[in-house]
C-alpha cells in the first residue's frame, strides 16, 4: 500500500488558546468507532504553536479529524506552499509554481481573502492579493486548458489566504468554509454572544472534567454550558456540518461520512452530567434550552431520547446557589461593557458578582471579561490571569482556585 500523503496545516484559534488546540491535536486518535467503518488513520505532528495558530502535519483523514474534532479552533487551513518572497516578482513566481490543480478542481473559482504581513517588505494587502490571485489563476487556466476561471456567481470558490512573515510567504487554502465556531446549534446568539470555540477554550483551560459540577450564573443563550455538555457527551463539535474540504480536489466525502459515523457512535448522551445555567432574562434562558436540544439533534446519533441536558433556570445571579454538597466549577462570561456599550452598568455587575464568593464556598471560578479593572470591581485578586483575544475583542480569563 502506498504511504499516505502528508499535508501541512494551520489551526487558527483565539490568541491565548494555542495550548488548548495543541493538546487537542495530541489527544486525537484514529480509533475505530464501534460498528462504524474504519477510515485511514490520522497522525498529527505539531510543528509550532504561537500567535493564535498551531501548525501541524497530518494526512487527509487527519485533516478531516481536525475539522470534526477540534473544539477551540476557529478554522483549519491547508498550507499549499511556503517560500521566500522579498519582492512581488518572487511572490508571483512562487505562487505560480504551486500545483493549484492538485487542490482546486476545474469547476471551482478562487478568492484571495485575508492577507497578514509581519516584518516583511511586502505590506500592501490589495497588491499581495492581486499578485497571488493572478498567479494561481494563470496556473489553473494553463493546467485545465481554459481562458478564465469560473465566476464567483457561477461556481463555488476556494478561499485562499496569504501570510507574510519575515519576507516568507505562506499560501493557504481554507478547509472549513463557515468558521468552526458555527456548530449549528445556535441560530440566535442573544446580546454580545461568546464564540463557541472561545467558550470551549476557557472550559478546557479551566481544567474542568465531566465528573465535576459546572455552573454558569450568567448563562445568556447557554454557550458555555452547552459546550461543556458536548465535551461531557464526547460529541464531536463539527459532526453536524459540512466543510469546504469536501469540494476540493483532495476531498473524500466517503472518508468524511465514515468519520461522521464513527463520531456519532462515540457520543454518549446517557452520561450523568451536572451542568447548570441561570439568567435573569427569561428569553435568554428559553433560547439556551432550545440551543441545548439542537446540539443533541446535530449528532444524528441514536438514541437521543432521554439525553441528559444542561439544566437552565430563570433567576438573578444573587439567588444562585450550588444545590450540591460537592464543590465544582463556575465558568461564566459577564456582559462586556465595551461590547454592550454601557461600561458603568457592566462595572456594577462585576461588583454584584462578589456574591458568588459567599454563596459558592470551595468552588473554582473562571471569568472571561474584557475589562482590565475587573479584579478591583469584583473585590478579589485572581490567582491567574490569561489574555484571550477572540476576534476584535481583547479579553482576560480570570481564574480563582477556590472561593
Amino acid at each position: 500500500m502506498a504511504p499516505m500523503k502528508e499535508y501541512t496545516a494551520l489551526a487558527l484559534c483565539a490568541v491565548g488558546a494555542e495550548k488548548v488546540v495543541s493538546n487537542e491535536l495530541k489527544k486525537l486518535t484514529a480509533k475505530k468507532g464501534e460498528g462504524a467503518p474504519s477510515p485511514t488513520p490520522g497522525v498529527f505532528t505539531i510543528i509550532e504553536s504561537a500567535f493564535g495558530r498551531v501548525r501541524f502535519k497530518t494526512d487527509l483523514a487527519g485533516l478531516y479529524r481536525a475539522l470534526f474534532s477540534l473544539r477551540a479552533a476557529d478554522r483549519v487551513l491547508l498550507e499549499a506552499a511556503s517560500f521566500p518572497a522579498p519582492d512581488f516578482d518572487a511572490l508571483f513566481d512562487g505562487a505560480r509554481s504551486v500545483r493549484w490543480d492538485d487542490f482546486i478542481p476545474r469547476n471551482m473559482g478562487i478568492h484571495v481573502g485575508k492577507v497578514r504581513t509581519n516584518r516583511s517588505a511586502l505590506r500592501a494587502e490589495t497588491s499581495i492579493q492581486a499578485a497571488v490571485h493572478k498567479a494561481a489563476a494563470d496556473q489553473l487556466c494553463g493546467r485545465y486548458g481554459i481562458n478564465k476561471l469560473p465566476e464567483a456567481y457561477a461556481a463555488k470558490q476556494a478561499e485562499l489566504r496569504v501570510y507574510m512573515e519575515k519576507d516568507r510567504a505562506s499560501l493557504l487554502i481554507d478547509l472549513a468554509g463557515e468558521p468552526l465556531f458555527k456548530r449549528g446549534y445556535r441560530r440566535e446568539g442573544g446580546i454580545a454572544p461568546l464564540r463557541e470555540t472561545t467558550a470551549a477554550a476557557i472550559i478546557l483551560l479551566s481544567g474542568w472534567k465531566r465528573k465535576f459540577p459546572l455552573y454558569d450564573p450568567l448563562c445568556g443563550s447557554g454557550t458555555i454550558a452547552i459546550e461543556a455538555a458536548m465535551y461531557a457527551w464526547n460529541l464531536a463539535p463539527g459532526i453536524g456540518r459540512n466543510f469546504a474540504l469536501d469540494d476540493l480536489a483532495i476531498g473524500e466525502k466517503r472518508t468524511a461520512e465514515n468519520l461522521r459515523k464513527e463520531y456519532a457512535a462515540q457520543a454518549d448522551f446517557g452520561r450523568t452530567i451536572r451542568i447548570c445555567g441561570s439568567d435573569a432574562d427569561e428569553n435568554a434562558v428559553a433560547l439556551a434550552k432550545t440551543n441545548a436540544g439542537r446540539a443533541v439533534q446535530l449528532s444524528r446519533a441514536a438514541p437521543q431520547q432521554g439525553a441528559a441536558l444542561p439544566v437552565f433556570s430563570v433567576f438573578p445571579m444573587s439567588k444562585a446557589r450550588p444545590g450540591l454538597d460537592e464543590p465544582g466549577f463556575i465558568i461564566t462570561n459577564p456582559p462586556y461593557g465595551r461590547r454592550l456599550g454601557d461600561g458603568e452598568s457592566a462595572e456594577a455587575g462585576y461588583r454584584d458578582m462578589a456574591v458568588l464568593v459567599e454563596n459558592f464556598p470551595g468552588w473554582k471560578l473562571d471569568i472571561i471579561c474584557d475589562h482590565q479593572g475587573f479584579e478591583s470591581h469584583f473585590g478579589k485578586k485572581a490567582d491567574t490571569v490569561r489574555e484571550i483575544k477572540s476576534g476584535a475583542v481583547n479579553a482576560c480569563l480570570y481564574e480563582y482556585g477556590r472561593l
